[in-house]
């Protein structure tokens, strides 16, 4: 699938490539805390696919009384090991609300692991821990950059680290607000914080973002068949054979996946784009999603459910029911513009 250019106006890539151009028993779904995982049992009368479990949702919420406060987003998620086509589950997701202790930034992501389930676990347990050092280290630097370091630090991490040749995409989302730059002598303003989104990935999962009633694609699918990252391979001295690096590997960057060396690197596509009231949700999916439907798609499935994890159920079904071949994980963001 292309690119989706409906709205190309996203501030920024960090790369030198420009975008040029996109059943089982147990259900699982975020229970929205931020606290883990509720098993609901999918009965005969659910009207829905079984979501089997294999991922794995990470939250840091306080683990005491509720705050007097709600976030400005809520997330749903569901997943299926889709036992028709896969014997196991390599997805992992994760996602942290009030991430990096700050009230209201949000921490969402999602790995789609290839060879083995070891790099996506690892990223779904540590990721979000080292880009949250870093931003607390360097609170003044572009968080692209910050992204772009941790992805490359953690690719470094997994290839000398873990046993095995194991590799993952990943897609990876930070929502937080920021203060307008301060003027000497004079108050900030808290009416002119903004509410930025940060994304970066490596490989084909994506991220969708529902503005003005279009789809708005904010990351780049690194495909061997795509000429960019062709070209990059080549020059770095491998082939592409059959849409595959070294004839093997679909995806040209990943976490991991030591036994491809330099040709498949960990510098991921980097995005920042402010979120306003013409926002209404991201879709974070790997590509058991995206191999069976576009991205406007996908969006107009769901932009009149109200309820997130409604939302994600109804996209892994689709992805089921129309012949996907590979492990689905859906995660949606809803962004409530009213606070």
């Amino acid at each position: 699938m292309g690119y989706n250019e409906t709205e190309p106006a996203i501030d920024g890539d960090n790369n030198e490539q420009r975008i040029n151009e996109d059943m089982s028993t147990l259900e699982h779904t975020s229970n929205n805390n931020g606290n883990g995982l509720e098993p609901v049992e999918a009965g005969p009368d659910s009207g829905i696919p079984a979501v089997e479990g294999g991922g794995s949702v990470s939250g840091q919420s306080p683990q005491h009384e509720p705050p007097a406060y709600e976030l400005s987003y809520v997330v749903g998620v569901a997943e299926n090991k889709n036992a028709k086509f896969r014997r196991t589950m390599e997805d992992v997701h994760t996602y942290v609300e009030n991430f990096a202790s700050r009230l209201d930034w949000g921490y969402f992501a999602i790995f789609d692991g290839h060879a083995g389930n070891q790099a996506s676990k690892w990223c779904g347990s540590h990721l979000h821990t080292i880009i949250e050092e870093r931003i607390l280290q360097g609170d003044d630097r572009d968080v692209r950059d910050i992204l772009n370091d941790s992805f490359v630090y953690v690719d470094q991490q997994i290839n000398s680290t873990l046993e095995g040749n194991s590799g993952c995409t990943a897609a990876v989302g930070i929502l937080r607000w920021e203060a307008p730059t301060p003027i000497p002598n004079m108050p900030i303003n808290l009416e002119q914080h903004k509410r930025m989104l940060y994304t970066a990935n490596v490989g084909d999962t994506r991220i969708i973002l529902f503005r003005n009633g279009r789809s708005v694609r904010l990351t780049y699918d690194h495909k061997a068949s795509d000429i960019i990252e062709m070209q990059r391979v080549e020059k770095a001295g491998g082939l592409i054979m059959k849409s595959r690096v070294n004839g093997m590997l679909a995806v040209t960057r990943s976490l991991g996946d030591k036994f491809f060396d330099s040709l498949v690197v960990g510098n991921p596509f980097t995005t920042s784009v402010e979120i306003t009231t013409s926002d209404q949700f991201l879709i974070i999916a790997c590509d058991g999603l995206w191999d069976v439907v576009d991205d406007q798609e996908a969006c107009e499935m769901i932009k009149d459910i109200e309820d997130a994890n409604e939302a994600a159920k109804t996209l892994v079904r689709h992805a089921l029911e129309h012949g996907t071949t590979d492990n689905v994980t859906v995660m949606v963001v809803f962004f409530d513009n009213n606070q």
